[in-house]
């Protein structure tokens, strides 16, 4: 069994009588809206909750991957849409933490702490540019003391609603993945135009945007580490947040697994509750099951990251990311056939649920190249 701390249990109750009081109430409403979660970022902001990945130094709460992603599945059991809006925050904040210089790290990262409601993104993404990242489009060239940027991103979360962002482009395209370099930008550098704001399947209260860039200018010290770093940083990275989808994930399919079993205790068919059918009992088994093997694997990772388990941490991360999303996808489906007609309208949550978890199949690399990162490093040397 893994136990949390008292800490983390406090923590984790916490967040769990603020999410039902505070996000869960509005979560229909967003994703019948299709808006910006403000309240959410209210809330998160408040509690000190919107960037806990930030050092105190900073301003931040500098919490632990693993409590972070107890935080996650609290919120995403009520709001996925929610818990992606920390999912974003972090995506911005990492690259500047793992290969930003000082002066970079206090000149962005410094207006993060404390109650700041300032949101930040990460842009890698491209039309062109999904699973294979080093087809991305986007180009950085030196101009003296700037970098002048063209290119296109998409499917960008909080893309348009962003103070700043980290951008990727390619400073070198015939240097393939050393060639890539990451950039702080801005809202509001001249060049930076947005596009459309993505009218999606699921995850409706989050924010996903295409942005543009025309002759963008980024002054020079805003470089993310070296030229040419940028693979390496947005890698690692997304193997990190790959265990944040897994925390978002396993947050749905608990969320899910609750309403089906109180619904089943309280429909009376064929004159007794469904829970006391045995087709029932052989699916809520099976969910809850699923539900405790994904969270085990996605803690697990947690844990590793925070013990610097380096390539390891990566594999387990990958591997909690199908894991879980495959087990959501699975649940929802499964508490929407529960609860029958009624889990098929909208009066009822798990029809959403069920649609905010095929994006956890998707997002930060579908589960065929999570499945294909994992095996080639649980198979090396080959």
């Amino acid at each position: 069994m893994f136990k949390l701390s008292e800490e983390q249990q406090m923590i984790r109750d916490t967040v769990r009588k603020m999410a039902a009081k505070e996000i869960g109430p509005r979560a229909a409403e967003l994703d019948e809206s299709g808006a910006f979660p403000h309240h959410a970022l209210e809330t998160f902001a408040e509690n000190g909750l919107l960037t806990p990945l930030l050092p105190a130094s900073y301003g931040g709460v500098e919490i632990s991957l693993l409590t972070f992603c107890v935080i996650l599945e609290e919120i995403a059991k009520v709001c996925a849409s929610s818990a992606l809006l920390l999912i974003a925050q972090a995506d911005g904040t990492l690259p500047i933490l793992h290969g930003g210089s000082e002066s970079l790290k206090e000149k962005y990262l410094s207006r993060l702490g404390g109650t700041s409601k300032q949101l930040t993104a990460l842009a890698a993404t491209e039309p062109s540019a999904g699973s294979d990242l080093l087809s991305m489009r986007t180009r950085a060239e030196f101009r003296g003391d700037r970098y002048v940027i063209n290119g296109r991103k998409c499917f960008i979360t909080n893309g348009s609603v962003a103070d700043f962002f980290v951008l990727y482009a390619y400073t070198d395209s015939a240097q393939g993945a050393k060639g890539i370099s990451a950039f702080v930008v801005e809202k509001g550098y001249p060049g930076l135009s947005y596009g459309k704001n993505e009218n999606k399947m699921g995850m409706r209260g989050s924010v996903n945007s295409e942005l543009l860039f025309e002759d963008m200018e980024v002054p020079a010290e805003n470089l993310v580490g070296a030229v040419g770093d940028g693979f390496a940083n947005l890698m690692r990275t997304l193997s990190m947040s790959r265990l944040f989808c897994a925390a978002q994930a396993v947050g749905i399919a608990q969320g899910a697994l609750d309403e089906a079993r109180a619904y089943a205790r309280q429909r009376i068919q064929f004159g007794k509750p469904i829970a006391a059918l045995s087709p029932i009992q052989f699916m809520v088994s099976d969910m809850a099951a699923g539900v405790e093997c994904a969270r085990l694997l996605t803690y697990q990772a947690a844990g590793m990251f925070d013990e610097g388990a380096g390539d390891e941490a990566t594999t387990f991360a990958a591997m909690a990311k199908f894991t879980a999303s495959d087990t959501a996808m699975k649940v929802t489906t499964d508490a929407v056939q529960i609860l029958g007609g009624y889990g098929y309208m909208k009066d009822f949550p798990v029809e959403r649920m069920m649609r905010d978890a095929k994006l956890t199949q998707i997002y930060t690399g579908t589960n065929q190249i999570m499945r294909l990162v994992a095996g080639r490093a649980l198979l090396r040397p080959f």
